[in-house]
């Protein structure tokens, strides 16, 4: 499903005061959290899970209160959180990468190295147990994707994975990379889909959000045991094709 990105020709009023507040809130708590964290690797991850937890409740607040942005979920009875699992999730912007953090067990996130340059921000995510990639070496990548996603899914941690690998336009879906279902395939976890429009609220590479509700899906278990890599990304990705074509219904 390959649609224009809408944002530049958007007709909606331009929410210019509220956009701004959420950008400043977010750049000026990230760094008090971004501290604690650092600080918090004298403890333990449990805590330092709660303080991002925590964290992404305060950005949620602010995105209803600033821009009048809330969020629906479809299919929660689907996550259990005593059955280890990892999490496909389509990609648009970065209001996912916020709230599947608040909705979702802990778990670690496949992040880029680039993040890491970011002063405070980028280093308190090492303390996270994200997977760091390099996605200019794509051998070395798929290497610590399958290493340390296996560590952690042993651990009783979830994985999320955004196999298209960037973020797309509003209403699309790029093409899905291997290397998540390589990692269900070697380790035998299940995948649980998750298909969310955020793009059309909140673009990609857009300083402007948009009000309105958000809509997020997520997907029963898609068994991994014993099946081929290319045949569980395969049903992975047609079944947030799937739920992407349905909420534009």
């Amino acid at each position: 499903m390959t649609q224009q990105d809408i944002s530049a020709q958007d007709p909606r009023p331009k929410n210019y005061v509220g956009s701004a507040l959420l950008f400043i809130g977010i750049f000026s708590t990230a760094t008090i959290i971004g501290i604690l964290l650092i600080l918090g690797m004298l403890t333990t991850f449990k805590i330092r899970w709660k303080l991002g937890h925590a964290w992404c409740a305060v950005i949620r607040w602010m995105t209803r209160v600033f821009c009048g942005l809330t969020y629906e979920v479809e299919g929660l009875e689907n996550i259990d959180p005593q059955q280890t699992a990892i999490i496909f999730s389509n990609h648009q912007s970065a209001w996912e990468t916020l709230a599947l953090r608040y909705i979702l067990p802990p778990h670690s996130v496949v992040i880029k190295r680039e993040l890491l340059y970011l002063p405070i921000w980028g280093w308190s995510l090492l303390t996270l147990k994200s997977i760091v990639i390099n996605r200019k070496n794509q051998r070395a990548a798929l290497r610590s994707l399958l290493e340390q996603g296996a560590k952690y899914l042993n651990e009783g941690l979830w994985v999320l994975i955004f196999p298209e690998g960037t973020r797309a336009g509003a209403r699309e879906v790029l093409k899905f990379n291997i290397g998540g279902a390589m990692l269900a395939h070697k380790t035998g976890f299940p995948i649980i889909p998750v298909a969310h429009n955020a793009g059309d609220f909140w673009p990609r590479y857009s300083f402007l959000k948009y009000p309105g509700v958000i809509k997020l899906k997520i997907g029963p278990a898609i068994e991994t045991k014993g099946r081929k890599a290319g045949d569980i990304n395969a049903e992975a990705e047609a079944w947030i094709n799937q739920a992407m074509k349905e909420m534009d219904d």
